[in-house]
């Protein structure tokens, strides 16, 4: 897949205190909200501007925010140091990380078993923290879930398949993975998480985080959150079932809960879900106050404006004459508080239309 010309990437080190750097880099408005996406292994900084799966992320959140990403450590462009993987070595990496920002306060997206370490860091300090996102992730990991020897046995053999088969040549011990986290991504971006399991660590690597994550326990911490949470969860997640979103929410005091239209684990590029998350983190994190109502038809047009369409190619899109399109714009126009079509073009992208 071609791509236009990637932007230029800064990567910067966080020392912990064992020695061990933590990669991190950051993107978008140097004016907006900091948010800082909490590490969950899958990741690469380097290489995620090139992922099927990360890349719109990166696009569309730079968009509104100061966007800061980073690589757990043994991860991506982050170094080890041979700890066992544990909440206190994810809460860690997130300090030393938030640290390193400068900022005095942030808002923290934590997706699937970074949900946990989010959790964490938002109770143990609420003053560096403004809003909390949690995207498809649960309380209590697969091991606390498990009822019989069999389920627990059936958890440990696909671990081990992780640890003997992910680095190999042949995909289909990674596309056993990405068949369940993805099943209704297209051909590209399932085959874009492939790779991504084999850019972000090796087999072995990825079956302890898989470990760790699957004991982690945050039931008792979870109603001592005192931060702004928002709780995100696809409605047909099989990886993480929509109840431990629900989960999550009644356990925050005060946390709002969404659903979205998909039944993978993450929203990915062009579908519906994708753009709805988008839009509830923007407006969670920045607040919707200043974000004029659109219908889906305004929304439409709105798009059409910021790729810099002329009326005459708007009509054509839209099947509307000229004279429709003229109008159409002047109420798009008055919604948007601008005065002309530069002004439009500027505040449709600032909002991510």
């Amino acid at each position: 897949m071609s791509h236009p010309t990637l932007p230029a990437q800064e990567f910067r080190f966080a020392m912990l205190s064992s020695g061990a750097p933590i990669a991190w880099t950051r993107s978008g408005r140097p004016d907006a909200p900091t948010l800082i996406k909490v590490a969950h292994w899958l990741t690469n900084v380097e290489y995620d501007l090139r992922s099927s799966i990360w890349r719109p992320w990166v696009e569309r959140l730079s968009r509104s925010f100061r966007l800061v990403r980073y690589d757990e450590r043994g991860c991506g462009l982050s170094g080890d140091d041979g700890r066992p993987r544990s909440l206190e070595t994810w809460v860690e990496e997130l300090e030393a990380v938030v640290d390193a920002t400068s900022q005095p306060r942030v808002a923290l997206l934590a997706v699937s078993g970074a949900a946990a370490a989010a959790m964490a860091y938002a109770q143990r300090h609420p003053d560096r923290v403004s809003h909390l996102v949690l995207l498809g992730g649960f309380l209590h990991g697969a091991m606390h879930r498990c009822s019989t020897d069999e389920d627990r046995a059936f958890l440990e053999a696909q671990w081990r398949l992780v640890e003997l088969g992910w680095g190999r040549d042949d995909p289909a011990v990674r596309e056993f993975f990405t068949s369940r986290f993805l099943p209704d991504a297209p051909a590209e971006v399932r085959a874009g998480m492939n790779e991504q399991q084999r850019r972000s660590c090796d087999g072995w690597r990825a079956a302890e985080i898989m470990r760790a994550r699957a004991h982690l326990d945050v039931r008792r911490l979870a109603p001592k959150v005192r931060v702004p949470t928002l709780v995100l969860h696809c409605e047909g997640d099989r990886v993480t079932p929509v109840a431990h979103g629900h989960e999550i929410a009644a356990a925050i005091p005060g946390a709002r809960f969404e659903s979205l239209p998909t039944n993978n684990h993450v929203p990915v590029g062009d579908e519906p879900a994708f753009g709805r998350f988008c839009d509830a983190v923007v407006e969670f994190v920045c607040g919707a106050g200043d974000r004029p109502s659109l219908t889906p038809r305004e929304r439409e047009l709105a798009a059409l404006v910021a790729q810099g369409l002329d009326n005459a190619q708007i009509g054509a899109r839209l099947g509307v004459a000229d004279k429709t399109v003229r109008n159409a714009l002047s109420a798009l126009y008055a919604k948007l508080g601008v005065d002309s079509r530069a002004r439009a073009v500027a505040r449709a992208r600032d909002l991510g239309l």
